[in-house]
Order: C-alpha cells, then structure tokens, then sequence
C-alpha cells in the first residue's frame, strides 16, 4: 500500500474508537481493559521488534501509554465524541510544557502562539458546556477527563522520545505501545469486571477496536513514517478528529453543541500550525 494510502487507513481506523466505545454496552473499565490486551497481543504478533528490548523504561513509558487510553474510553463514555478527541489533540500543549523539564527540549519563541490559541479552543469546551446526554451523561466530568487522556499522551510521546534515541529505537518504541496495552489490562482489572456480559456481538466489536483500530492502525503508521515527510503525515491524521464526530452521530445518534465544535475547530487550527515546526510525528493512543 502507498505510505499515505496507510496513514490515511490508520487515521479512518482511529476516528472509530469513539463510536465504538459509546456502542459498546459493557462497563467501561471491562471495555478498556479488553480492548489493552487485545492490541498488546496483536501488537507483538504484528512487529517482530516489539518484543525485544524490554527494560524498566519501557515501562515506564508504557504506563503513560495506557493512562491515555484508559482516560480516553473513560471520556467517551461521559462526554461527546468530538469533546473526547478534540480535547486529547491538545496534548501538544502539554508537550511543549513537559519536555524542557523531561527531555530537554525548549519551546520556541513561535510554539508560544500555538499554545494560546490550543487554550483559547480548550477553553470553550467549559464555556459552553454539551448537555447531558443518553451516550454523554456528564459531559463536564469527560472533558476534564479528556485533558488528562491529553497530558497522559503528551508523556508517552515524551517518553518515546526519551527512549527512542538509542541505536535500537523503532524496537523500543514498538515494545513501550505493546506493553501500554498490556497494562491497561492489569491497571482496569481492579475496577470492572472481565468477562461478565460479554456475548458474541460485544466480542467482536473488542477484537475490532483492539486489533484493527488501535493495533494496525499503529502498524500502518509505524511502516508509513519513513517515507513521508512529518508535516504531511500530521495533515493526513487530522482526518481523525474530523470524522470521529460523523461516527457517533451514524452509530449512537451524537450530536456535539456548537462551542465544542468551534473550540475543536480552533485546536485542529493550531495542530496544522503545530505541524509546522514539529520535529517527530507519534501516532496517538485513543
């Protein structure tokens, strides 16, 4: 497959998870957990080099990894779809604040804008709030949710990029996605349960989410990234957060209020602008 047919792919791919998450009947932490031990599994079957080079880092990286993708179903479930992933496509922000104390990364004179005007979009989310729901029952606790889903991420792509300098790296960034799944799994068992109501129809939408919208969606863009330039490759996954919203409104009938969609609209501006001076594209966590 053409590199940006797959980026495309894995961007389709990821825009499913919320709908999906909402369409899902069994508890949410039941729905996190399966969907982690899933993808871990397949992610190891899939990439060979994700399963050498395990060291405590890799860990370390993992557990933020899966704090993002716990966090995200957990947003899903209490707040819009378009809230939940508009609101995690902030975690540039966090970035730009996180990796001058963690990796030694300063921000630029020039980052200073994009930050504003990712706070001004984040901002409206809590201006205007989405109403209660049937599929977003507390839309203000899921947007605070999502922001944590956003800085969970920011650490995983700083952590990536903490244990991706080493002569080994597309192994070790491989094997930290892997077990971020896996611990998903461990870190949702305490709070849900695991098999409890899960029929055939459930099943098959957790295989999907964990082996084609989270596994190979990783797989395209891992195989995709040394071939087009990054800038691009950002541009190709805002079609995510763009077709999200048109899932839950074809599956579960969601329909975001008009401020998130303008304070998503202000974030995916400051994405491209983002893009822009951005020197590594990571694909995301939801």
């Amino acid at each position: 497959m053409n590199p940006r047919l797959k980026i495309l792919a894995a961007a389709v791919l990821f825009s499913t998870s919320g709908a999906a998450i909402k369409y899902l009947t069994l508890d949410v932490w039941q729905v996190a957990g399966l969907r982690g031990l899933v993808a871990g599994v397949a992610l190891l079957v899939m990439l060979p080099e994700a399963r050498r080079g395990w060291s405590w880092r890799t860990f370390l990286v993992g557990a933020g990894y899966a704090g993002a993708t716990i966090t995200f179903a957990l947003a899903n479930r209490l707040t819009t779809a378009a809230s939940a992933i508009f609101l995690q496509s902030t975690s540039p922000l966090f970035i730009l604040l996180l990796a001058p104390a963690l990796v030694g990364e300063r921000a630029r004179r020039r980052d200073l804008g994009v930050m504003a005007a990712m706070a001004l979009g984040m901002a409206l989310f809590f201006v205007g709030m989405d109403r209660p729901g049937r599929v977003s029952q507390n839309p203000i606790a899921g947007d605070v949710i999502a922001l944590l889903s956003a800085l969970s991420w920011a650490l995983a792509i700083v952590g990536s990029r903490w244990i991706g300098r080493g002569a080994d790296a597309p192994a070790a960034v491989a094997a930290s996605a892997a077990v971020g799944n896996l611990l998903s799994f461990l870190f949702c068992l305490p709070f849900g349960p695991v098999l409890a109501g899960l029929d055939a129809g459930q099943a098959g939408i957790l295989l999907y989410l964990g082996i084609f919208q989270l596994a190979l969606g990783y797989v395209l863009i891992s195989k995709a990234l040394p071939h087009v330039p990054a800038l691009e490759v950002s541009l190709l996954l805002l079609i995510e957060p763009v077709v999200s919203p048109v899932w839950a409104f074809l599956l579960v009938s969601e329909v975001p209020g008009v401020w998130s969609l303008v304070g998503g609209g202000i974030i995916l501006v400051a994405t491209v602008l983002n893009a822009r001076v951005a020197d590594q594209v990571v694909p995301p966590a939801d």
